[in-house]
């Protein structure tokens, strides 16, 4: 397997190009998802919406896959890397952070999720799969002290009630930094629609099963059309077409830099909240959110 595109990453351009405008994308969807989401576990326990919200995803990706592309065989050791990215990913991913929720408070699993750029930076870093510059990093440094003043408003507080959960959101943390840099390492020899495919197909069964038990122990009957359509739109949305965007935009600016825009979800999440749920924004989220644009737009000079 070639490692060269995967030690060498893309210059970032001046110009804010279609893969930017890609990830913005992205961003906005997983920003305004978690409303969404909240609105359906209002009848829906969370590990079953999990776990029909990755049965459907898995069938519309598997179904996108074969329309696109066809089924044609890897390499055994480039499969089995995307095996296990679906495994880290996926299951571990998803289980730690539905449960980390469970056992925390929203603004902990806010402020926890903020390492996580650095994470990614710094995994590529020390794999040797991404560079970092001086802008990339002071970039990065703002947009994460915006992303902390974003949450800070809601209110963190750790202690030893929400220890267990405040643990498993790191470990979705580290989980979603090990994915992303492992999909950079892959470079472009295998196309994003089929790392999105395998990992998310190889993932999938786990946190399906996980939420068999709670799936047989609904009240259908109970669920009302907009918490289904909310468990569609989860699974089609932000996770078939957005982890497919995000693996795209992965392989070409980098994981560091792709990583970055992830600041901006909770912003798109304050925002949404404000607009549908009537919870305004404070000026220290303002601020916070002024510094992830500026740490953003600074990322992007050579």
């Amino acid at each position: 397997m070639s490692t060269n595109a995967a030690s060498v990453p893309a210059a970032p351009p001046r110009a804010f190009s279609a893969s930017d405008l890609a990830i913005l994308g992205v961003v906005v969807v997983w920003g305004t998802n978690y409303t969404v989401v909240k609105e359906a576990l209002g009848t829906i326990p969370p590990l079953a919406f999990m776990s029909v919200r990755f049965a459907v995803a898995s069938v519309a990706m598997a179904g996108l896959l074969l329309a696109v592309e066809g089924w044609k065989p890897l390499p055994r050791p480039v499969f089995l890397k995307l095996a296990v990215l679906g495994l880290v990913g996926n299951t571990a991913y998803q289980l730690s952070f539905i449960l980390g929720l469970a056992n925390t408070t929203a603004a902990n699993s806010g402020m926890l999720v903020a390492v996580t750029p650095v994470l990614v930076a710094a995994l590529g870093a020390a794999l040797g799969v991404e560079r970092l510059n001086r802008p990339l990093v002071m970039g990065m440094s703002l947009a994460v002290v915006g992303m902390l003043l974003v949450v800070a408003a809601r209110g963190p507080s750790l202690g030893t009630d929400t220890r267990l959960g405040d643990g498993l959101i790191l470990v979705a943390c580290v989980c979603w930094a090990l994915y992303t840099v492992g999909i950079r390492s892959l470079g472009n020899e295998v196309s994003a629609l089929r790392i999105t495919a395998i990992t998310m197909l190889t993932g999938a069964p786990g946190v399906v099963l996980a939420g068999v038990p709670a799936v047989l122990a609904m009240d259908v009957g109970s669920i009302g059309v907009g918490a289904w359509a909310g468990v569609v739109y989860s699974a089609l949305i932000p996770l078939v077409l957005s982890y497919f965007i995000w693996g795209r935009t992965v392989q070409q600016v980098g994981s560091a830099r792709a990583s970055l825009y992830n600041t901006g979800v909770p912003v798109v999440a304050a925002l949404t909240a404000w607009g549908v749920r009537g919870e305004k924004p404070t000026l220290l989220q303002a601020f916070g959110a002024a510094l992830i644009l500026a740490g953003v737009l600074l990322s992007r000079r050579k």
